[in-house]
This record gives C-alpha cells, structure tokens and sequence, in this order.
C-alpha cells in the first residue's frame, strides 16, 4: 500500500513538475517581459500603428481562414464517414497531413504551386490579380495548417450519432435536408465549433508557412507572428513579449471557451 502510494505520489509531482516547466513558467515569462518596463512601456508597444495592423490583419485573415475550413472541413468530415469510395482510407490518413509536415514545408508547396512561376500563378497575374506575397497566399497557409481540426472534431460525433433518430426522421415525412438540419446537424454543432475555435487559434499563431509566401510588407501583408520575430531580430524583445501576450490571451480566452463547448456537450 505504502509503494503504491508513493509510486501515485512521484508520478504525479513528475507530471506537474512537466507541466510548470514546460508551460507555466514560458507564460509567466513573456507576461513578466511584456510589463518589465511598466504599463506605459506595455501600452506604447502595443499601440504602435504597425503593431495593431499586424494584429488586426492576423485577426481577419485567420477568421477567413476558419470560415473556409469550417465549410470544407464539415464537408469532407461528413464524406468520409457516410461514403465508402476507392481511396477513401488515403484521403483520410492524408487529413493529418499538416500535423507531420513541417509547416516551413507547406509555405514551400504553396509557392512553388502558386508562386508567379507557376501555371496557376501566371493564370491569376493574366486575370489581374497575384496570390503570392499578398493577402491570399496567407489566407491559404493558414488553411492549410488548420486544415485537420475541423475534420478531425466533426467525424467522432458522426460516428456517435444514433441512426435510428435518422431513419424515424425520414419515417415521419421529413426530407434529407430538412433531417439534417433537425437532427444531424445539432449533433455536429459542438465538433464543428470547438474545431472552429483550435482553427482559429492555431491561424493566429502560424509562422512558419506563412512567412514564406506573406511577403511581410508592414502595414499590408506583415502578420503579428512575423512582427514579433521582426521586433526579436530587431532586439526589442519588450516589444515582442507586449504582442505576444495580446495573442496568448485570446488563445486562453478560446482555450476557455472550448472547454466550455465541451463541458456543456457531455452535460458536466
């Protein structure tokens, strides 16, 4: 009993020792770092004109981002548990794709597949408008990084979902869309938005895709995670803590609301 206890006891010091050095103590850091020169240095860090237009431009594009993969990822979710098809296992196992890569390579597959030397490159620029270097190509990498949340959140409450309830739809007269949006669609409603809200999250803070194809013009397309690399090679790290910390708050605040969404799905 004693062995027991104190085998319980080191396990869990070892996980919580894990936890504050991995995490907690970070966090702590860029707080501490952000405000080590008082509010006033805080407030004039992130009020700075190009600051906010990296953190607003971040904001905007990463809900265009989320708006795309919460329409396709809901799709193709719903595809790949309801149809069987010649290369539905491949497809599925290449939906986790983004997560093995890493994310310097995907910034890479999107310029070559769209840089101004590609075909699909040169065919935009012949009907007026450029991917690369502007607001699309970031558009693109964050969905391209974001791509499995949605997927991945929607197809277990799918694979959960009482067919029975289905079939006694239909038995009453109710037509498949009007099934769906009844019965089948408030089942996928808690996956679809928690998955929504990690998308988000996750577009928030991508650096690595986007960098390579944003072209990092300031006030145009200079998003906030190239800012704060920006203010670290430009040895301002008071300046890069300051926005760090207005992007980890709204991660904690998504963070919260995802563990509410989830809460309330299993009625705790």
């Amino acid at each position: 009993m004693f062995r027991n206890r104190w085998w319980s006891f080191g396990f869990r010091t070892t996980v919580m020792l894990y936890f504050i050095l991995l995490i907690v103590l970070p966090i702590i850091g860029i707080y501490t770092q952000s405000f080590e020169r008082g509010g006033g240095a805080f407030w004039e860090s992130v009020s700075d004109p190009l600051a906010w237009k990296a953190v607003l431009l971040t904001l905007k594009l990463s809900v265009i981002a989320t708006i795309i993969n919460v329409l396709l990822g809901t799709m193709i979710g719903w595809v790949l548990n309801r149809y069987r098809f010649p290369g539905r296992r491949l497809l599925n196992s290449l939906v986790d794709l983004p997560f093995a890569l890493p994310t310097a390579v995907g910034g890479l597959m999107i310029l070559l597949l769209l840089g101004p030397n590609s075909f699909a490159g040169g065919l935009a620029q012949q009907l007026g408008f450029e991917i690369v270097f502007h607001e699309p190509a970031i558009v693109i990498a964050m969905v391209f990084v974001t791509f499995p949340f949605v997927i991945r959140a929607v197809q277990p409450l799918l694979e959960e979902l009482d067919k029975s309830e289905e079939e006694a739809a239909y038995t009453m007269g109710a037509s498949k869309a009007r099934t769906f949006l009844r019965v089948i669609f408030p089942s996928m409603l808690p996956g679809i938005v928690s998955g929504a809200m990690l998308a988000f999250s996750r577009a928030l803070a991508e650096f690595g895709a986007v960098v390579l194809v944003a072209g990092n013009i300031p006030g145009k397309t200079l998003i906030a995670s190239v800012y704060i690399f920006g203010e670290i090679e430009s040895d301002n790290p008071q300046g890069a803590a300051a926005v760090s910390v207005m992007l980890l708050t709204l991660s904690f605040v998504i963070l919260w609301a995802i563990n509410l969404v989830q809460a309330r799905r299993h009625g705790k």
